[in-house]
């Protein structure tokens, strides 16, 4: 069975030969520190990893200390690389009715899709990594609390404005799946560690419907669909994998997401992808830490099928090295199926993240 075949078994609920290994997002200091000079795509490979992810080609430009993309966001780096957006385009009704999306049909917007399905086309599965509206629409006003005054006093702005978004995002991803991505990706958070960064009601007039909308755009196409969402999802997780989801990402232990209590839940609808925290134990965990996260993971997670084991979020800047090598070699080691019923025995009622919590 090759890392494909495994990453799409799983994602179908089922076994493959065994658990397999992806991440969202592998932050350059980490593969230079392990692969020094070599690409992304090139660590992939080397780690042995089941899947490789990729979003889609921007352009920017150069404005003093930040980079401006397409759509008019200023963005700022980090020292670890890591952007983050500073500053939006829209902020009233005035800048809406004047604003025009990037083209989501440029030639070069998926040139590194193009080259990942180059390389591992039918060997490796590649994941599209696409947005609903709710990340972009906080980007494109200047921040989450800019939108949300808009939630109270604009609604028709903000359906406007995810409407402008939803369809260049879906029509990107449509081109995705057309070039050969075997599997969409959304990546907008909806929390944080303590609950979701809207009520329930706002969560369904606001961003469920483009989620449905990005969902209906993979299923059309016979394409699976995973939600990738950080923080506490529980008061709004019925309504996300009522969407029609194939898989849910990365299930945050730090914020009360216990993917064997997911799974248990859940799990005849889903595949559960997750869940070795990168907060702590991988950033400043010991080796016996990183293996008791992994053997918990994997027994509460894969019995059965239908679990794809990550980090918690992705291999940022401050995960330790060798502690990311060591949960790749401890998953291979503990996730053979079938899984080892005194593993599953010892692991399954205990919570290695709640000497991390409070």
């Amino acid at each position: 069975m090759n890392s494909r075949e495994r990453f799409l078994k799983a994602l179908a609920r089922e076994e493959p030969d065994r658990v397999p290994l992806w991440e969202l997002i592998i932050n350059v200091p980490v593969i230079e520190a392990l692969l020094p000079g070599r690409s992304y795509a090139d660590f992939v490979e080397w780690a042995g990893l089941d899947g490789i992810t990729t979003g889609e080609n921007q352009k920017f430009m150069k404005d003093g200390e930040y980079l401006v993309d397409e759509w008019g966001i200023k963005w700022q780096t980090s020292a670890g690389e890591v952007s983050y957006p500073v500053r939006g385009p829209i902020r009233e009704l005035s800048d809406l009715n004047k604003y025009s999306p990037p083209d989501p049909d440029a030639d070069w917007r998926l040139s590194t899709l193009e080259a990942y399905i180059d390389r591992f086309e039918g060997e490796k599965a590649i994941v599209f990594l696409g947005h609903e509206t709710f990340e972009f629409s906080h980007y494109l006003v200047g921040g989450l609390q800019n939108l949300f005054i808009h939630y109270h006093k604009n609604k028709d702005f903000v359906h406007r404005m995810s409407e402008i978004i939803s369809d260049y995002k879906c029509r990107v991803i449509e081109r995705a799946i057309r070039a050969g991505a075997d599997v969409v990706l959304t990546g907008d958070d909806y929390a944080n560690r303590k609950a979701p960064l809207m009520s329930r009601k706002q969560f369904e007039e606001f961003v469920l419907p483009y989620l449905r909308k990005a969902v209906q755009t993979a299923k059309k196409h016979g394409i699976p669909f995973v939600k990738h969402t950080d923080g506490n999802l529980w008061p709004i997780i019925d309504m996300i994998i009522d969407s029609g989801i194939d898989a849910l990402d990365p299930i945050e232990p730090i914020a009360g997401m216990d993917i064997g209590e997911v799974k248990e839940k859940y799990g005849k609808r889903i595949a559960v992808i997750g869940n070795v925290d990168c907060s702590y134990v991988l950033t400043f965990g010991s080796e016996e830490e990183v293996e008791e996260a992994v053997k918990e993971t994997i027994a509460k997670a894969s019995p059965g099928g239908g679990h794809i084991i990550a980090s918690s979020n992705s291999i940022h800047p401050a995960v330790k090295p060798s502690n990311y090598l060591l949960m790749l070699k401890l998953a291979r080691k503990y996730g053979v199926y079938p899984i080892d019923e005194k593993l599953i025995e010892q692991y399954k009622s205990k919570k290695y993240i709640a000497k991390y919590l409070g």
